[in-house]
């Protein structure tokens, strides 16, 4: 609670001279506030609902599992710096394939090789949410079979070639 404190203090001079005002001291408790926030701390902490970090499920294979591949079974999908995407079936040259049509592309491409494997290699410099796009591209067409690689300069060299020559 707050409390006034009134000094009772002499004065100092001679009788007909100007008369000090009194100085009041306030004092106040600060428990009851140290109190309350504590409460309304409390209360906040035990009333919200905490956010739970969202995690995407990746089934890694044994460390050292060597598996044989066909060319005519993997699909390379390149992603560039600038979002754009290449395409290519074994070692066919690198086609451009629109982001909106992506998930009716692979859609079709699984239909017609449901063993095909998908790799996926990304540029660095590009942005994180078109791999995430892709990611999820991959299993809304029900494409279980894929890897992540990082897109390296002889890639980058396949797909100028390609570009280049379009």
């Amino acid at each position: 609670m707050g409390a006034v404190d009134i000094g009772g203090g002499r004065q100092h001079g001679k009788k007909g001279k100007h008369k000090k005002m009194r100085r009041i001291g306030v004092r106040l408790d600060m428990t009851p506030l140290v109190d309350v926030a504590f409460l309304l701390l409390t209360f906040f902490m035990l009333t919200t609902t905490f956010s739970l970090p969202q995690v995407m499920d990746i089934t890694l294979p044994p460390s050292e599992t060597k598996s044989e591949v066909t060319e005519s079974s993997l699909m390379l999908l390149r992603l560039m710096e600038n979002g754009t995407i290449y395409w290519n079936m074994g070692t066919e040259s690198p086609r451009a394939l629109e982001p909106n049509t992506l998930r009716a592309f692979l859609k079709e491409r699984i239909n017609t090789n449901p063993n095909m494997i998908t790799l996926v290699k990304v540029d660095r410099k590009s942005k994180y949410s078109n791999m995430v796009k892709i990611i999820d591209e991959l299993h809304l067409a029900n494409i279980t079979r894929y890897s992540l690689a990082p897109l390296l300069d002889p890639d980058k060299k396949i797909v100028e070639d390609a570009a280049g020559k379009s």
